[in-house]
């Protein structure tokens, strides 16, 4: 059981890094309030833009049910707050 967990997290592992090493953040911004009311979100995530033209929003969980805060490891900024 546990090799498989393993196989299966180094699986998601590899398809994100592929989607991510290398990208440079372009832009963040928050979700808009018509973007969160359509989301169904009742939390503004930030949102933030890679220079492929692609983005990250964090959720609250994998079925999006809300969104979500960013924990850092910066001293001045901890947590990315919702709004």
């Amino acid at each position: 059981m546990t090799n498989q967990k393993s196989s299966n997290v180094s699986s998601w592992e590899k398809r994100i890094a592929k989607c991510l090493v290398g990208r440079k953040i372009v832009d963040i911004r928050y979700l808009s309030k018509e973007e969160t009311d359509s989301c169904g979100f009742y939390n503004q995530p930030i949102v933030i833009f890679l220079d492929n033209s692609e983005w990250i929003m964090p959720m609250k969980d994998d079925e999006g049910n809300d969104g979500g805060a960013l924990a850092t490891s910066y001293e001045k900024l901890s947590t990315i707050p919702v709004m």
